[in-house]
């Protein structure tokens, strides 16, 4: 039986278990490891007993033993009750919300109420006071963050971050990285947030896919639809997947006309554009309030862009291409053994998205070298031969995109590329980084640094491979400021 006292004493009870389980630390207990603390023979040795300490303390919260408090927590909305034998000690050592409500409380009892996501685990939070671990499944997340934040528990909000931001690509019945997104954005986690941002718009097809695409807020999808950086297949996908949101949720008129706004017809081929005009509900209904957009998409693909640059910005979004995986943009590229010689691969993209530059084909040379030496660090070679020697161990990857005749066509034309490197996770493939470059990656100065492609089981391998996809996006440029 616990003996309560108020005013924040602790039982006698508590306080000797406490004791006992603080002595514990510097007993020799057998199979206990014994750390030096410098070479010397002269120098101290360290005893660590710092889990039995840690086990003494869970029991305490499981058995109640020295319990001076009882945490009753009520469901909201519900008659559903948790009894919890706690001890101040402990709480107020971990929270300084929990030590203001001890020390005004007017019973050995407080009453917590929290919502049912938060009650079904307050159990594993109230552990995690005690012992400093906690097993997180992906749907307590939000519950358990929404604990720490309460109780200012700073060391398990802080983790409960990290662990969603590392674990934004981890397998879920339905999802769960827009239910954190919409999370972070409520409880001002900006780190979160772009990390959630991020990941959606680099796995943008999975994420149409699946569940999650219906949860999308209309600030999430407006949100995403202005951003270039989007992977996908091409933007009629982008828009099939934007019609579907639209029938499922059923948003207001001008949430529905700003994101037809946001699509990028001129990124569309005419003769897709000419179908849905034709066969999609949803155009046929808002023609009147994107028919400026098409207007400019069809003169888009009609007209020579130099002759387009004279009289529109040619740079503006509508213009420009997000990283499509499509053919005409780019090619997937498995290297196998990337840590060997270097390997090289040609392919053929469009000179440009513009119809008028459909027909007519660039031919590339893509060149991958597992260990690229920067200038700095190359032989110089005299009459004498090489005067300064670099170990070849001391390059990085790189990557170098050419193309492999030049034309007049390019003038005006200039080509951002951009390296999307996919990786296994979770038993699906999504895009683990990206890369944007103009000619080679040793421009970007991070190019796979963090890859260990040494070993067999990096995380940036599948089954020993690199799998990559090379995309080209051509840009137009103003050659002759619009008229007014």
């Amino acid at each position: 039986m616990a003996f309560v006292l108020h005013g924040g004493i602790l039982s006698q009870i508590y306080l000797g278990v406490l004791f006992t389980a603080f002595c514990f630390q510097t007993m020799t207990v057998q199979g206990a490891a014994l750390k030096p603390e410098g070479a010397s023979e002269s120098s101290g040795t360290v005893i660590n007993h710092s889990m039995i300490l840690v086990q003494r303390l869970e029991a305490l919260l499981a058995q109640g033993n020295g319990s001076d408090v009882s945490l009753r927590v009520q469901t909201v909305h519900s008659d559903e009750v948790k009894v919890f034998q706690a001890h101040s000690l402990v709480l107020s050592l971990q929270s300084e919300v929990f030590e203001g409500l001890l020390e005004h409380r007017n019973s050995s009892t407080l009453t917590l109420r929290e919502p049912a996501d938060c009650a079904a685990v307050f159990e594993k939070f109230i552990r995690y006071m005690y012992c400093g671990e906690i097993a997180v499944q992906l749907e307590q997340a939000i519950p358990l963050h929404k604990l720490a934040s309460k109780y200012t528990v700073l060391a398990l909000q802080h983790g409960l971050s990290q662990y969603m931001t590392l674990h934004l690509a981890s397998d879920s019945p339905h999802g769960h990285v827009v239910n954190w997104y919409h999370y972070a954005m409520q409880i001002g986690d900006v780190a979160l947030r772009d990390s959630c941002l991020q990941f959606l718009s680099w796995n943008l097809s999975s994420v149409f896919q699946s569940g999650e695409w219906g949860s999308v807020s209309a600030d999430l999808l407006l949100s995403l639809l202005q951003r270039s950086d989007l992977i996908l297949q091409s933007e009629l996908e982008l828009f099939e997947a934007l019609e579907a949101w639209i029938g499922q949720n059923q948003p207001g008129g001008l949430t529905i006309e700003n994101a037809l706004r946001a699509v990028r017809y001129a990124m569309i081929p005419p003769q897709q554009l000419f179908r849905l005009q034709k066969q999609s509900p949803l155009l046929l209904k808002y023609h009147q309030s994107i028919q400026d957009l098409l207007y400019m998409a069809f003169q888009f693909h009609s007209a020579s862009p130099l002759q387009l640059a004279k009289y529109f910005d040619v740079n503006c979004s509508l213009f420009t291409p997000r990283n499509y995986l499509s053919a005409a943009w780019g090619s997937p590229w498995v290297i196998n053994n990337p840590t060997r010689d270097d390997r090289s691969m040609s392919f053929q993209t469009q000179l440009g998205p513009s119809g008028h530059d459909a027909n007519k084909k660039v031919t590339w040379n893509a060149l991958f070298s597992p260990r690229w030496l920067p200038v700095s660090l190359r032989p110089v070679y005299t009459e004498h031969g090489a005067i300064q020697a670099a170990r070849p161990d001391n390059g990085h990857p790189r990557i170098i995109v050419t193309p492999a005749t030049s034309s007049a066509d390019f003038a005006g034309v200039s080509f951002q590329k951009t390296v999307v490197v996919a990786v296994r996770q979770q038993g699906k493939v999504l895009v683990r980084h990206v890369y944007n470059f103009h000619q080679s990656t040793e421009e970007t100065g991070d190019f796979l640094a963090e890859a260990d492609l040494q070993h067999r089981g990096s995380d940036y391998l599948i089954d020993s491979s690199l799998y990559l996809h090379i995309v080209v996006k051509p840009i137009y440029h103003s050659l002759i400021k619009a008229k007014k």
